[in-house]
């Protein structure tokens, strides 16, 4: 055969692999609003980044016909190229072949990826569109997933990972996604459930629709799976991006700094008066966050999910930071269950990739109650106080308005390795509130007195009295639990100028196999 043939049989199987199961399938596929295996990585990746691995790969199955059936690929497509000229990996499920399920080869694809990308310091994103284990396979797609699993653990912590659910994700799917460091989902078209309705009825006996039990909505806002939802899959890849410039490519180097035309001095007189006079009124946290990053940018993490609390990326200066605030808005900002893991969680990724935390505080306590007790908050709150007390990051607190008892140590106390501690004028730091504080320390004085407008103004007397001596910021910088009480206005400017100095911060842990987080 002459080279030119040889050639234009390249060509031939190329154009052959890039059509996946055929043009009837990739139709159907845009019919339901879901972009190819293909087209999601060329929106991905920087325009002609990409570098396909293993194109011609096919499926070695020859049970139940499949030795008749053969798609150039094999139901997924990998490689690597650039996002903002910073090498990836990929891979990208495809449903048009085969339902996107997994084989033996399509494992050892994907797994050929991420042992790549752990070798050279790479991130990892998978785009998930499968209808699970290919069944013709039997256990040798069950080794398959365990093989994935298997590396996505020796992964994290090392490599940032990244999940986007763009289709099913079923059964042993589910696993790799969870495993990995932030899972994205569309709405109406994605969907995650470890079983499916049909053998949820069978089992419990219990009717439900594939959205009600796995959808976008219900991850985002119940279980708290999905740490973000896209309308649709173009925007779902654009916050792929987005995301990807606030991270470093590996656990040994620092996150992107870039250039930054928002001032660093920049003063906000509105953060002067955003703190309510009443204690008890709320505001909403997200309004100082705009205020005081780069550009009014702040790309939050988890939304929909525990709001009491709020975390996500932002740059000071161009230096990415992660924040995590109380949200007085919602619950009153309270800690519980739910915010708790949510944070912590967040928390332990930032130290893992050497993004300084910066924490705003305004938090009235933990949640009480039967439910929160029998549901383990004391578990719960502790693995949020166990990321703040491991983490060797730059850690800045900034303690906006109430930081009371047990709450107060978990939110990046100075005890907990807190590297500059701030407070604002408004800052309340104490054991508890004043009106549980005098509850018990004049309970008897006050029941003592009969007349009610007495004992009102006895109580409002006591709590002004509490509250001059013990609930503000001076007490607890009087013995160096806050480095300085700063001006609101200013605070932008005084976590730029720690973060600078922070930047050459060492600290470490004991000598360890692995801490024993309690999980």
């Amino acid at each position: 055969m002459a080279i030119e043939d040889k050639i234009q049989e390249l060509l031939n199987k190329r154009t052959e692999a890039r059509l996946g199961g055929g043009l009837t399938r990739i139709d159907s596929q845009h019919s339901k609003g879901k972009f190819t295996a293909r087209e999601r990585i060329e929106l991905l990746l920087d325009e002609g980044s990409f570098e396909e691995y293993d194109m011609f790969v096919t499926h070695r199955s020859h049970d139940f016909g499949m030795d008749k059936l053969h798609f150039l690929s094999d139901a997924v497509v990998t490689g690597h190229g650039t996002i903002d000229g910073r090498v990836v990996y990929v891979f990208s499920q495809d449903f048009t072949v085969f339902g996107g399920s997994l084989s033996e080869t399509f494992s050892q694809k994907i797994c050929k990826v991420m042992d790549q990308a752990m070798k050279v310091g790479a991130p990892v994103i998978g785009i998930n569109d499968s209808g699970g284990a290919r069944i013709q396979e039997g256990v040798r797609s069950l080794a398959g997933y365990a093989e994935i699993f298997q590396r996505n653990i020796m992964a994290s912590g090392v490599i940032p990972q990244i999940s986007a659910i763009f289709g099913p994700c079923a059964g042993g799917a589910v696993y790799s996604p969870a495993l990995t460091d932030f899972i994205l989902m569309s709405k109406d078209t994605s969907y995650m459930f470890v079983t499916g309705p049909k053998v949820t009825k069978t089992v419990t006996g219990e009717t439900i629709s594939t959205e009600d039990l796995g959808g976008s909505e219900v991850h985002s806002k119940k279980s708290g799976i999905a740490h973000f939802v896209s309308e649709d899959e173009r925007e779902g890849i654009l916050i792929l991006r987005k995301l990807m410039s606030y991270l470093p490519q590996n656990n040994l180097e620092d996150p992107p700094i870039t250039d930054c035309n928002d001032p660093i001095d920049r003063l906000d007189d509105l953060l002067n008066q955003i703190i309510p006079e009443n204690p008890n009124k709320p505001y909403d946290v997200k309004d100082i966050i705009h205020t005081i990053v780069d550009n009014a940018e702040f790309l939050e993490v988890q939304c929909s999910y525990a709001q009491n609390i709020v975390i996500g990326f932002a740059k000071f200066d161009g230096m990415p930071v992660g924040i995590v605030a109380n949200q007085p808005n919602y619950l009153a900002g309270v800690l519980d269950i739910n915010s708790s893991r949510k944070a912590a969680r967040f928390v332990r990724f930032c130290d893992a990739f050497n993004i300084p935390i910066i924490t705003l505080v305004d938090v009235p306590g933990f949640l009480p109650g039967s439910s929160q007790e029998y549901g383990g908050i004391i578990i719960h709150g502790a693995k949020l106080m166990f990321a703040y007390g491991e983490a060797t990051v730059p850690k800045i607190t900034i303690t906006l308005r109430k930081s009371y008892g047990g709450a107060h140590d978990v939110m990046s106390s100075k005890q907990l390795r807190g590297d500059i501690n701030y407070a604002w004028p408004s800052a309340e730091i104490a054991v508890m509130g004043p009106a549980g504080a005098i509850e018990i320390l004049a309970g008897k004085e006050i029941a003592g007195i009969t007349n009610e407008e007495d004992k009102a103004k006895l109580i409002a007397q006591k709590e002004e009295e509490y509250r001059t001596k013990f609930a503000n910021p001076y007490e607890a910088a009087k013995y160096g639990y806050i480095d300085d009480v700063i001006e609101p206005r200013n605070t932008r400017f005084r976590i730029i100028r720690a973060l600078r100095i922070l930047a050459t911060k060492k600290d470490s842990n004991p000598p360890k196999k692995h801490s024993n987080i309690p999980l």
